[in-house]
Formats: structure tokens, sequence, C-alpha cells
């Protein structure tokens, strides 16, 4: 049951980015804006620091005297209570519950070892295609300058928690937050030893500082935030959405003394939601919130392709984009939450006050709302558009293969600015899928009608039953979502006899070459196959020892670079010039191939927008101690495989399967158009 916490902001400093994450979806109530928190947690020993770390996020404090945190300050000074710094952070908190499998489900235990979770969005995508080599190649890129299964009985035991939460006395009444004003400074151990009692523990020995909110002095000498915040701290976002100008570690090419060029950061002062005196005379009737707007996960909930309030989300989206950009990854998943809260409300907001009562809307979504809405534009989104910085962040983002990742490096470390840069300084460092990237660039950004990806889908459909009669395809992506155009084509490709799907990708892709409709090969993944197409096993949490997973999942898979071999005049052409240009686009096309058994998970995941997959992996771990990617579905505590699609028999199509895997995890079927959570 989770913990009944106020509003609550984690403190990042000296958590690992993996134990983070997991915090940040363990921890209810939790904000991004530290001016909102009445509670905060951290790895916090002294009650300056607390202090130091309240000022660093521009909120300014005054000691509560005679408190608890007081007391505490003065016993820990002398040597005593509580967990400090030095002795590294607490041991991680397990589920000591079984996952909750309906009786129904089949178990099955998986004895090999486990390829890393999943993250399955776009970012990942471009970054694994940066990282992957290839298999097969049709033409050579030049510069453009030149295991045995059995039946799980029980669970295995589990380790006791090496920290014994503290059990209240009838004196010991359950902590109490009040709104007076005071914000609470609290250590990070309280929470997860109240998560393992299975209630809040009392704040005796644990609270590090409380104080009052107070005004900024007004002459102050204020430090500059450094140049490269830690991972995960965002500092003076409330006060700021315009990038933060920076200098790379490494000058650029032309002159060692030279820094790259960047215009001074712009600091906006964040907006006040103004209000007169007759909306307090006269509050207007906000309209109802739909019950499955009440739930912090947008997996729960339908999100239309469009909706009322496009025009502002739009302007978010572009501030999400440079959070990708800049490595602020609490940024991303803030305004993806909100995003996808605003997505699916199905009215015309009319005030600020609409906003706060949406989940994952904070005062500093409501304000950019009330900018927005007076003026028609957001003055952090210009700030972003005309930063040269971001514009070219951006640009070399674009490029196949690169990712946010890669696009700082080539920005600050190489000192890169365009893509002659990239050709001229670079060309023999770049891996063979961003040498294709930079080559086609302006084609790959040319967005591909629906009509043509049906002709795409159904090339590889006909190929697929050249090889291996019977087989099924479903197009996913945007496409599915119903997007009018898409930056490139996914199928998802399978076959009820779960033989034939063994090495399947690879007699496709051959096939697709010989009919002269690929150019390239860039990746061709037969991970699947080379386990004999069993669901991958893993650990479970107990034997997790290293950080969450980079890539997408572990299915079979293509990627290639597709090209209509037709043109109208081909025939003149060829006879004229052999080696005539075929002057039609090149497109990017994924092809993965999923056993039938895991084939709706494999067209759900693959279907889905990035942040209702974020919410449905979300929601699988807390609400069902299981995880889930586009592979299949396994328990957290042991690693077993969990058969969600196999009850009842087999599936007679991949819509069946897909269906099967939202009932099994106990969510409302959503159709494709409804995951558009952008």
């Amino acid at each position: 049951m989770p913990l009944d916490l106020p509003i609550t902001y984690l403190l990042s400093a000296h958590i690992p980015d993996e134990k983070r994450l997991q915090l940040e979806d363990e921890i209810p109530n939790l904000t991004y804006d530290i001016t909102e928190a009445t509670l905060v947690l951290g790895k916090v020993a002294t009650k300056k620091r607390a202090e130091f770390e309240l000022r660093s996020r521009k909120l300014w404090t005054e000691e509560v005297k005679g408190t608890e945190g007081e007391e505490k300050d003065l016993v820990e000074d002398q040597g005593g209570g509580g967990r400090s710094q030095e002795e590294g952070p607490a041991r991680k908190k397990r589920r000591t519950g079984p996952s909750k499998v309906p009786d129904h489900v089949e178990v099955i235990v998986l004895d090999s070892s486990t390829e890393s979770e999943a993250e399955e969005d776009e970012n990942q995508k471009r970054s694994t295609r940066g990282r992957s080599g290839s298999s097969t190649r049709s033409e050579d890129v030049q510069s453009p300058a030149q295991s045995p299964r059995r039946e799980i009985t029980s669970s295995p035991p589990r380790q006791k928690s090496p920290h014994t939460p503290r059990t209240p006395t009838a004196s010991q009444e359950r902590p109490v937050f009040n709104g007076n004003g005071t914000i609470k400074v609290v250590k990070l151990s309280w929470f997860e030893e109240s998560v393992a009692a299975g209630h809040m523990l009392p704040l005796d020995g644990y609270i590090v500082y409380e104080g009052r909110r107070v005004e900024a002095p007004k002459h102050r000498n204020v430090m500059k935030p450094p140049r490269s915040p830690l991972p995960g701290e965002i500092i003076a976002r409330a006060q700021s959405d315009s990038p933060h100008a920076s200098s790379p570690p490494f000058p650029r090419r032309f002159n060692p003394l030279q820094s790259p060029s960047s215009p001074a950061s712009v600091t906006r002062p964040t907006a006040l939601i103004r209000q007169t005196t007759s909306e307090h005379d006269n509050p207007p009737e906000l309209p109802p919130i739909p019950d499955y707007l009440k739930t912090s996960y947008s997996c729960q909930r339908p999100t239309p392709l469009y909706t009322l309030n496009d025009p502002f989300i739009e302007f978010l989206v572009r501030i999400r984009q440079s959070r990708i950009l800049t490595n602020d990854e609490v940024g991303v998943r803030a305004y993806s939450t909100s995003i996808a809260s605003l997505a699916a409300y199905p009215h015309t907001i009319s005030t600020a006050e609409e906003i706060l009562h949406l989940p994952g809307c904070s005062e500093r979504i409501a304000a950019l709302w009330q900018e927005f809405n007076d003026t028609g534009h957001i003055g952090a989104v210009e700030d972003i558009d005309n930063d040269p910085e971001m514009q070219t962040l951006n640009l070399f983002y674009e490029i196949w293969g690169v990712g946010p990742k890669g696009a700082r490096d080539f920005y600050y470390r190489r000192g890169w600015r365009d893509l002659d840069d990239v050709v001229e300084f670079g060309w023999n460092n770049l891996s063979r899928v961003q040498q294709i990237g930079v080559k086609y660039y302006e084609e790959f950004q040319q967005k591909i009608p629906r009509d043509e990806v049906e002709r795409i889908g159904a090339v590889i459909l006909e190929a697929a039953n050249h090889v291996a009669p019977g087989c099924q395809m479903t197009i996913v992506g945007g496409y599915r979502r119903g997007k009018p155009e898409s930056g490139d084509v996914d199928v998802v490709v399978s076959n009820p006899d779960e033989t034939v799907t063994l090495y399947l990708v690879q007699r496709i892709v051959e096939e697709i070459e010989r009919r002269e409709w690929i150019t390239h090969t860039l990746l061709l993944s037969t991970a699947n196959s080379e386990r004999n197409q069993t669901p991958v096993s893993w650990k479970g949490d107990l034997g997790h020892t290293g950080g969450f997973g980079v890539g997408f999942d572990t299915l079979d898979k293509a990627l290639v670079v597709w090209q209509d071999p037709a043109w109208p005049t081909r025939e003149e052409d060829l006879a004229a010039d052999p080696r005539a240009k075929n002057p039609n686009v090149h497109r990017r096309v994924d092809i993965i191939v999923s056993p039938w058994r895991t084939v709706g998970c494999a067209v759900a995941g693959w279907t889905s927008g990035t942040t209702f997959q974020r919410d449905l992996r979300r929601y699988v771990k807390a609400v069902l101690g299981l995880k889930f990617d586009s592979s299949g579905v396994r328990r957290r505590d042991d690693g077993a495989w969990v058969d969600l699609e196999g009850v009842g028999g087999k599936a007679k199509d991949m819509l069946t399967a897909e269906k099967r895997v939202f009932e099994g995890l106990g969510l409302e079927w959503r159709e494709p158009g409804e995951r558009c959570t952008r």
C-alpha cells in the first residue's frame, strides 16, 4: 500500500542514477519543483548541508527553532544518530510479497542468463542504432565529400533487509506534515524503512532540518550554476526554461584558444498566474475531471492523436526536446508526464487552475499556459528556437544513429558546428549507421505518407510469405496510432508456427535485397533465434547486479535503408547509363520478428507512444510486481516468464494476442489511436 506522503521532492545528490529512477517511481506525490514541496528526501546528514541544498535550488528558509530537527542536528554534531554520507547509500529495499500473477496464468522459469532491461523509446532507438555494427551490405558507403523449461511451485526466499525498521510504540504517532509553510528535510532512509514496514514510521532521528520559507535576500552574491550539472540535478528550473549556455571541454578546431560561440543564457522569470478581482467574485466552474484522469499511469487512460489543447502542448514538446538535448532526464520525465495528462484532458483549458487539477501538472506548467493564453507564445520556447547552440545540437540529434549523447559529443568535445564539419573532420570516426545518416540526412528528414508506408509493408509481407507461408504482419509505430506521416516504417512479423520464425528475419532481408528494395542493411540481429527463441530469462531483482540496460528489446530485427527500385524512366535511363541514379527517396525501415508466444507484447510495445510505454512498465512493476518489455512479461522476484498470451489456447491473430496482454495485466483495452501520449 503506497505511503500517504505530502508533496515530496527528491534530492538526487549522492544517489546513483539507477537508484534515483527507482525512487522516482516509488515516491507518491513526487514533484520536480522544490517550491511546491512540504517534504524533501535525500542523503543529507547535517543541517548546513540541508540548508545549502535548499538555497542552491533558490528556496530560502529560516530554521524553525526548538524542533526535533534542531535536536537531531545537535546529536549528529556529537557523532551519533542517523546514517552519514560517508556510510554510503542505504541498501535498496526489495518487495517482500510475491508477484501478483493470476492463478490461470502459466509461469515458466528460465535458466539462462538475461540481457538488460530495455527502455523502448525513440532516443534509445537512435542511440542503439548508432552503436550497432552491420551484418550485410548491398552498397558501399562513401563520404559525401567523397534453455530448459519447468513449472514453478514457489518463489525463492528473499534476503532479509540489514536495516530493520523501527516499530512505533503507543507514544509514537504517525508523522504530521502541516501546511504552515514549513519544509522538512528528512533522511532518505526514513522513506526506505517506511516502505519496508508498510506504513510511515515516526520522524524521530530522521529529520535533518526544518525551515520556514522566506523571501530571498535583496542583495547577495549568487554563484553561477555549474556548466555541467550533476545527473538529475537541474539548477533553477523554476526560474528558467531557456537552455543554459555552456562551453565544451575542448575548443573548436580552427583556434586552440577559441571556444564555440554561444549567446549568454537568457533567464526569464517564472510568469505569475494572473488573477482578477472578478475571478474571485465569480469563480468559473471547472469542468469535471474524468475518472480515467485521476490516475498517474497514462496506460490506464485514452489519449487521442488530436486534442483540444494541441497548440499549447506543441510548445511543451519543444521545451521537452531541449531537455533531451541537454541531458536533463528529470526534466524530460516531468514534461512527458505533463504532456500526457494534457493530451488526455477532454476539455479546452480555460483557466490555469484547471491544469493544477491534472496529474503531473505543476504550477510551472500552469504559469506557462497563462503566458501562452495571454500572449499566444512562450518566451522560453522563443529562447530555445533562437539559440544557435540548441539549433546545432538538434541538427546533430536528427542524424540517424547519433542520438542526444552523440549530439553533445559532436558539439562540445569535437567542436563541430554543421554537417560539413562532420564530413570534413570526423567521417572516418563515424559508425556506419551515422555515415548513412549523414549521407541521406535530407532524405531521411522527409516524412513518409501513409500510402507509402502501406506499400512498404505489403512488400515485406509478400517477401515473408514467399520464404515462410502463413506469416502475419502488423505495421506499428506512429502509423498504427493514426499519424498522417511517419519518420520511418516499423513492422512486426510473426508466424503461428514458431519453428518458422527461427532466423526468419535473415531470410526476409535476403529476399527483399534480391528484389532490390534494400540498399543498405545496417543491423541484422538474430539474438532471439540464437537462444532458440526462448523468452529472455532474467535473474529478477534479487539477482540484479548491473544498471538498467540500454538499447531496445531482444527480438530478432533488421534496420535497413529502403528505396523503391522502380521509376517511370528506369529502362531508358539504365540503357543510356548502367549506373544511372535511382531518383526515389531513401527511407528507414525496421523489420522486427517475434515468436508467436510473445507477439502481443511485441505489437503493444512497438505501437504505443513513448510515455504510454514508460507508464506501462511503471504500472506493471509497481502494481503487479512484473517486468514488461516487447519480448515478454516476467516476474521480478525470480525472473520467471509469465505466459499471458496462451491463456485459452493459441491466439488466432496478432490483435487477439495484444488484447490478451492488456487483459492479463488488468488493463482496459486501448485502441492504438488512444495511446498517443506524444
